[in-house]
């Protein structure tokens, strides 16, 4: 029988497969254990590996046993994949290329070592060990090659996703500036791409605006939380919002204190669950400079462990992810200071008055608007009347809160002196070019909350006085939108007042209205963010408006929530200030009036008719007090105005003072045509007058002067809590 070289190499094949085949796989699995680590780090890339070392080496033996040629012996088909594999896991495309060599130096060293024992024929001896050493180099380059094209677009693959991944968390992070859905919408991200479960904590002093948090341990606030293994059907040991801290030392902590990510993996133990963690990412969420607080993402379900890529790609969404948490919770502190300053600028409570029952809204705009200038306001003034406002500075932010509040302290004290409301407006209007001019010069002034580039301050305000006595309003606009009124019958109007500039234009008049508002009518007065919105006109709104303030309501309040829920969505584009006022009325039996003569006999008269009225009115306490206020106003009046004189008393409704105790109160005014006001003086020892006013003063809650068209009114406005020994030491003053 003739012995060819490719037949002796058959024979030692078949040598090696048939009595050391397992001691061939195992050396050559002891040598890649120790010349090549990284490929049994992970275990399922060990058993992967050794599976490739049996299949090859078997494979091999096997097609030279038979007789394959050369070129058609190559590896199995699942070296491919394994290729990928490896790709995927990270695994450098040297460690596969190392791996080929030298299982090919020791399975052939073992073939060559068989040779000898097969024949002495030293000829066949070589030319067996030419052939399988070209066949076996020939194996080991087309495994390689193949190898090294699976794994190279493997390698090009997982980087195009990474980019998309990338681009994706760009697109889907950070859609909001709400810090709970930017943390959700990572969670949501990582879980359907890369991670089997995903939390999300943030620093609780963070949330709160403190950007260097100082307890130990760190305490953190869950915000988001997702699996996809069937987990979420338990109970978490932490719920989402939940406060909790991370032990020293563990990879959470270590995260917030150094700042750097962690790959970590399980030991490899077996345990209960069906999927349990066996790979984690340890990712720090931080922003210029400051870390926000940290993510973690596991794998349960897919076996590959973590690799560094994996790592790469946790920090690049999480350092986008926490931009986003930055700039939201920036923004929502922003907001926070900003709507906290305007609230603070607006009434806590509405004052006590009898003349309107009230009942108010404000609501911020959502979204990236933020806190605007609207404002509203209720003003008691003399003569039982009130004064209703509303008013709009343009822009948002914390400065057109600031500036809310120094227009709503202007109007608070224009109002004090009684002016009309085109008067008060116009004064309004000098205070806000004021205003405009100070934020022209000043170099820290913005362009936004509602100053512009140029400094410039723009407003609208609606003014309104509302007299019980007479049941008469009267308005003034300065390009603000047209209140609304309900009259008794259930029709709903929008008042037609004459036009006003907005504030801030100067030179150009205002005008007033006055309209008659029997008891029981209901006033709206808003601002323009009420009727304006993107998915309709103004005109719609207005009619939503009618609509809603048409509506039955047990209360004010209720009419409030109908109108805003009829008319805004649940975050409004705009800021929104509301003010209903249902008109209250005093009839004939709580106000009592007197034409006087012009000499100084009207005076005990006076005293007599206004005892008569305190008795009738069952007010006898206060007879004294008032008796002294009117001797002395009525004087006066006789003294140095003009006539016609008029006496009046107004008998309001019962307040309720400190503690619920009522109050009842009695308004005193003296009118007479001519225009001069009354000062207050400190009289010296000799002199024979000059102390009426002090009395007044001492004697009433409130006094004060307005002016009419023609003439003046002395008003003084007593309580029946008066101290009397402040009275007695009043009366008994020298002089």
């Amino acid at each position: 029988m003739d012995v060819t070289a490719d037949s002796l190499i058959a024979r030692a094949a078949h040598h090696e497969l048939s009595r050391s085949a397992d001691t061939l796989i195992a050396d050559v699995e002891r040598c890649l254990r120790r010349e090549v680590p990284e490929l049994w780090e992970d275990p399922g890339i060990a058993h992967m590996t050794s599976q490739n070392i049996a299949e090859h080496l078997l494979g091999a033996l096997a097609d030279l046993e038979h007789g394959i040629e050369p070129s058609r012996i190559g590896p199995p088909a699942a070296s491919v994949e394994r290729a990928r594999r490896l790709a995927r896991h990270g695994i450098p495309v040297t460690a596969m290329l190392r791996g080929h060599r030298l299982a090919q130096g020791i399975a052939l060293d073992r073939l060559l070592d068989i040779l000898p024992r097969l024949t002495r024929d030293p000829d066949l001896i070589s030319a067996a060990t030419r052939r399988l050493v070209g066949t076996t180099t020939g194996y080991v380059d087309r495994a390689s090659e193949q190898g090294v094209v699976a794994f190279q677009e493997e390698r090009d693959r997982r980087l195009r996703w990474r980019l998309s991944m990338v681009n994706e968390a760009g697109l889907r992070i950070g859609t909001t500036l709400d810090i709970t859905r930017t943390a959700q919408e990572l969670a949501d991200l990582a879980t359907e791409h890369f991670a089997d479960t995903v939390t999300v904590d943030l620093l609780d002093g963070v949330l709160h605006g403190d950007d260097t948090p100082a307890q130990t341990p760190l305490v953190l606030r869950r915000l988001a939380r997702r699996s996809v293994t069937g987990d979420d059907d338990q109970a978490p040991a932490i719920t989402p919002q939940e406060i909790h801290t991370y032990p020293d030392g563990s990879p959470p902590a270590r995260a917030l204190t150094t700042g750097r990510p962690s790959r970590h993996h399980a030991d490899g133990s077996r345990t209960a669950e069906p999927h349990p963690i066996h790979s984690t990412l340890v990712v720090p969420l931080r922003a210029r400079g400051t870390t926000l607080g940290v993510a973690r993402f596991s794998r349960r379900r897919n076996p590959d462990r973590y690799d560094d890529e994996d790592l790469l790609l946790a920090q690049e969404i999480t350092a986008r992810a926490a931009v986003a948490v930055d700039n939201a919770r920036r923004y929502t502190h922003a907001r926070t200071t900003a709507l906290s300053l305007q609230r603070s600028l607006l009434p806590s409570r509405m004052p006590e008055q009898s003349a309107v029952e009230v009942a108010c809204r404000y609501l911020p705009a959502g979204a990236q608007a933020g806190v605007g200038g609207d404002w509203y306001d209720v003003i008691p003034l003399s003569g039982a009347r009130v004064a209703l406002v509303v008013g709009d500075v343009v822009g948002h932010g914390i400065r057109a809160a600031a500036t809310m509040g120094r227009l709503r302290t202007a109007v608070r004290t224009l109002a004090d002196i009684d002016l009309p409301p085109d008067e008060l407006l116009t004064h309004l209007d000098d205070v806000v070019l004021r205003l405009s001019a100070e934020a022209a010069t000043d170099p820290d002034t913005a362009a936004d909350g509602g100053v512009e580039a140029d400094g410039d301050i723009g407003a609208t305000c609606l003014y309104a006085v509302y007299d019980p006595v007479s049941s008469c309003c009267t308005l003034a606009r300065a390009g603000h939108v047209l209140p609304a009124v309900v009259r008794l019958d259930g029709s709903v109007d929008t008042l037609d007042l004459p036009p006003g500039p907005p504030l801030g234009l100067g030179g150009l008049p205002f005008e007033t209205a006055e309209v008659e508002l029997p008891e029981g009518s209901l006033l709206a007065l808003y601002t323009d963010g009420l009727i304006e919105a993107r998915d309709h006109d103004v005109e719609t709104g207005l009619t939503l408006l009618h609509q809603a303030l048409a509506r039955p309501a047990p209360s004010l309040e209720a009419t409030c929530d109908t109108v805003l829920e009829a008319l805004l969505p649940p975050r409004p584009d705009d800021d929104v200030a509301l003010l209903l006022a249902r008109t209250h009325a005093l009839g004939d039996g709580q106000v009592a009036g007197w034409d006087l003569e012009p000499e100084p006999a009207a005076v005990p008269r006076a005293r007599a008719s206004v005892s008569r009225q305190l008795s009738a009115w069952g007010l006898d306490e206060l007879d004294f007090t008032t008796e002294l206020v009117v001797s002395e106003l009525v004087t006066n009046a006789i003294r140095y105005g003009r006539p016609p004189i008029r006496l009046r008393l107004i008998l309001p409704q019962t307040l309720e003072g400190l503690g619920g105790a009522p109050i009842r109160s009695l308004l005193c005014e003296v009118s007479d045509t001519s225009s001069t006001t009354p000062h207050q003086r400190r009289a010296r020892v000799h002199d024979e007058g000059g102390r009426g006013l002090f009395l007044v003063a001492q004697l009433a809650e409130h006094w004060g002067t307005r002016h009419a068209r023609h003439g003046k009114t002395v008003w003084a406005e007593l309580t029946e809590l008066a101290e009397l020994a402040e009275l007695d030491e009043t009366v008994t003053m020298p002089g």
